[in-house]
């Protein structure tokens, strides 16, 4: 049997694992993922205007039936678990019961978080399963410092990591790093200077606090992405959005009617001082006589990879060079590159992030921002 052998970015939904220290805003983010659903193991959303599941999971078994429900009925565009180490709780607490223990040491020889990680793949195996089916998924999770020592390094330092597991028994974090498709952690950036003056004595002082993304490894912190995010971004949704489209309304495009029988061109007639000009199909052109005005010009033609973006924008009421005023924006491409230069990998992301591309011209025309195509 020959091979199917296919090229180009797949659109598909995304893993998402999101960290960070107490109070930085990981509930706050995750809200403005397209259309969540929280399954709130914490309480953290409490405050918030969200939609949740009521009453949420309190055991390990109604957490993977509650995953179950969500992939046959399909309520949202993203499920997000607030937070995967409270769910780790559950999972002990599921461990330990089944296996008539009080705690999850009395195994003994790690034997206990062994258990723990192999019924933990059992969530990630269903996650997995409902990003397949198109559904977002967000893990979140705090943080904690943890000493870290480098194989070929002589000292241990300090550094940032989930709080899943026991430090010496880390048998779940790995996995949940290596299931994500993004792993992000959020904290303050602080610059940390010395403020003493000439012959004192050092005097270090904090300043800052802006609140970043980071979305790659770094000796203080685990983070990584697939999606070439920048290593640092300011703690926004707008850092996330062109990552993560809403897949409901990433429709595959139509498929083209065969075009109709055309009928023969109509015969035209030249006026005095005009000429005609025929094409290759037979038809003619009258071009005006000196003097006359010029009909007004065609309409710019896109390159053919714009088709389906020129269709959704044509039937909604945009054009394409706000599609591209959009790119320029986002930093994608720069305000000099051509509608030509575009890849059709590109274009296919526009056309399933279309809603989002909307919000991004409306945006735009309300700040009353030129086009520059």
């Amino acid at each position: 049997m020959a091979l199917n052998i296919t090229r180009g970015i797949v659109p598909r939904a995304q893993k998402v694992v999101v960290y960070g220290v107490e109070g930085i805003g990981k509930t706050t983010l995750a809200a403005q993922f397209p259309d969540p659903l929280f399954v709130d193991t914490e309480g953290g959303s409490g405050h918030m205007d969200v939609a949740r599941v009521d009453p949420a999971p309190k055991s390990w078994e109604a957490l993977l039936q509650t995953v179950d429900e969500v992939r046959a009925e399909r309520p949202c565009s993203t499920l997000v678990i607030d937070t995967a180490d409270w769910a780790e709780r559950l999972c002990q607490q599921h461990v330990c019961g089944k296996g008539g223990k009080a705690s999850i040491e009395d195994w003994g020889y790690g034997k206990g978080y062994v258990m723990m990680a192999e019924e933990f793949g059992r969530l990630l195996d269903k996650l997995t399963g409902l990003a397949e089916a198109g559904i977002h998924v967000a893990l979140l999770a705090h943080s904690e410092v943890r000493k870290f020592e480098e194989p070929n390094e002589a000292g241990a330092y300090d550094r940032w990591e989930l709080k899943l597991s026991k430090a010496s028994q880390k048998k779940i974090a790995p996995l949940v790093k290596e299931w994500a498709d993004a792993v992000l952690f959020l904290n303050y950036k602080q610059i940390v200077e010395n403020v003493a003056r000439d012959g004192q004595a050092p005097k270090l002082k904090a300043r800052g606090g802006r609140r970043v993304i980071y979305a790659a490894h770094h000796p203080c912190w685990d983070a990584k992405n697939r999606w070439g995010m920048p290593d640092e971004s300011p703690l926004a949704w707008e850092s996330l959005a062109p990552y993560l489209p809403d897949m409901r309304a990433a429709a595959p495009p139509s498929p083209t009617p065969p075009a109709a029988p055309q009928p023969a061109p109509a015969p035209v007639a030249a006026g005095p001082g005009q000429t005609i000009t025929y094409g290759p199909d037979g038809s003619g052109t009258v071009s005006p006589a000196a003097g006359e005005p010029a009909s007004p010009p065609a309409p710019a033609k896109y390159p053919p990879q714009w088709d389906r973006v020129a269709q959704l924008c044509a039937s909604e009421g945009y054009t394409c060079g706000e599609v591209m005023a959009v790119a320029v924006k986002l930093n994608h491409f720069t305000a000099d590159t051509p509608a030509e230069s575009y890849p059709e990998d590109y274009l296919g992301f526009v056309a399933a992030s279309w809603p989002k591309f909307k919000e991004h011209i409306d945006k735009m025309r309300a700040d009353s921002e030129p086009v520059p195509f």
